[in-house]
């Protein structure tokens, strides 16, 4: 049975036909494996397509002489060769048996002749399907490890004993929970129960390669599911333990929402956006450091600020590209400040969020909008009209002057120009009261530019 999605895709006269008889004509088996074979059964879109073969990397590269525009030989020694033709991205690889040593971060390679082997090697049965191409004759499905059933039952299971799966790449324990938030299934009794048992394992693995998983994770559709999996069987302790340490213990005296399930149910809230979701986990994290009982109840007071400070440290442990962790500790720092508008805010006060938050102002209220989970209907909708209001009063503020290109009228040049300085951190200091100003009073023309730094030099040299 071959999905009706790749009919096209395989029928006579396709690139991919004419690709399989390449390889045919070689005496060189090929197979559409792995995630194509999966998308196209559960009617998901396929992107890049994965092939895998008998042949040796050097004999693809031959093979694909002639057939495509272009050949990328980056992953020749994990066995991967990749191609393009036409608008489609070929990646073939031969099969593999790869295994980890115990105190390696990177696995053996290791290629086999069978197709078995190489799908036994997979990291779950959904994923262990292959479709045989001959290049002559109708395509012909394999599955020796029952991933049609498990897809119908929506489980993810290993093709072998997931102790030997996950100990031969224990990446595969966070694949698992990465695969239940962008698919929505079930994993399978016995591989959490392999997880919670060797998820210390995990260690060898590189920072970078647990820092793709987990954003992949964070954008799946059921991320609720996936980071409920990371609690329950302790794999989260293992790479992330800020999120386990929201499970804060209930004081008998003092009750307060489950600061976990708040995160959770707020990243849940949030647009699938790797950068917001991110804000999102991380949002809450500086609680349990600054858990304060008193008299009215329990305070996190200033975590925001704790919380940026733990969210930087964690993501550049996995590596986090310096700007995606510039967006987030910003995002975390400023989710607290538009509560503060229930006080009012005045002109000013405005300015300086808009100003604070920059490009981030959409993600920042959309996060302080998901941050509501409470269950009183009066209190969740008295945030969001606050958040409407202050959208209303930055909307005013546009309207009337440029306020998201906050600047002073004069520049660094100007500043230096006037007061005949040098570059230094006087300009900077020069710069930044007016700056200030500007966010106070609004904006203002050149000419008082010139008499407010006029005035504060002489005071400053004075």
């Amino acid at each position: 049975m071959i999905p009706e999605r790749l009919v096209p895709l395989l029928a006579a006269g396709s690139p991919t036909h004419s690709l399989a008889a390449r390889f045919a004509a070689a005496d060189r088996q090929l197979y559409l494996v792995g995630g194509s074979v999966r998308d196209a059964f559960l009617g998901a879109k396929t992107e890049d397509l994965d092939f895998a073969t008998d042949a040796r990397p050097e004999q693809i590269v031959e093979l694909l002489d002639g057939w495509a525009q272009n050949v990328f030989r980056v992953g020749e020694a994990f066995g991967t060769i990749g191609a393009t033709h036409g608008d489609d991205l070929y990646e073939i690889t031969t099969f593999r048996s790869d295994v980890y040593r115990e105190d390696s971060r990177k696995p053996r390679v290791a290629f086999s002749d069978d197709i078995d082997s190489d799908l036994s090697r997979r990291d779950f049965t959904v994923n262990a399907m292959a479709i045989r191409l001959t290049g002559e004759g109708a395509p012909e499905m394999v599955d020796p490890y029952h991933g049609l059933a498990d897809l119908a039952a929506r489980v993810l299971r290993t093709p072998v004993d997931p102790e030997i799966s996950f100990g031969d790449d224990p990446l595969r324990m966070l694949r698992l929970y990465r695969f239940v938030a962008s698919l929505g299934f079930e994993p399978d009794a016995t591989a959490v129960d392999a997880v919670v048992r060797m998820r210390d394992r995990l260690s060898i693995v590189s920072a970078e390669r647990i820092r793709d998983e987990l954003s992949k994770l964070l954008v799946g559709e059921h991320v609720a599911e996936g980071l409920w999996g990371l609690v329950h069987s302790r794999l989260a302790d293992e790479f992330l333990s800020e999120l386990t340490a929201l499970e804060l213990e209930q004081d008998p005296m003092h009750h307060h929402k489950d600061v976990l399930a708040h995160t959770i149910a707020v990243v849940g809230k949030t647009s699938a956006d790797e950068t917001l979701r991110l804000a999102a986990l991380f949002h809450d994290v500086g609680k349990p450091a600054t858990r304060e009982f008193g008299s009215h109840g329990v305070s996190f007071h200033h975590h925001e600020v704790v919380g940026a400070r733990m969210a930087r440290k964690r993501m550049r442990a996995l590596r986090y590209p310096k700007d995606t962790i510039r967006d987030v500790s910003q995002l975390v720092f400023l989710h607290m400040r538009p509560h503060t508008f229930k006080m009012g805010w005045t002109d000013s006060a405005v300015r300086r969020y808009v100003r604070d938050a920059g490009e981030l102002l959409p993600m920042l209220n959309e996060l302080v909008r998901c941050d509501v989970t409470t269950r009183s209907r009066k209190r969740a909708n008295a945030i969001s009209r606050r958040i409407d209001e202050l959208e209303e009063r930055i909307d005013a503020l546009r309207k009337q002057e440029e306020l998201d290109a906050l600047r002073p009228p004069i520049d660094g040049n100007d500043v230096m120009s006037h007061l005949g300085l040098e570059p230094g951190p006087d300009v900077g200091a020069a710069m930044k009261m007016l700056m200030e100003y500007r966010i106070e009073e609004g904006p203002y023309e050149a000419a008082e530019a010139y008499q407010l730094l006029d005035d504060w030099w002489a005071t400053r040299s004075g």
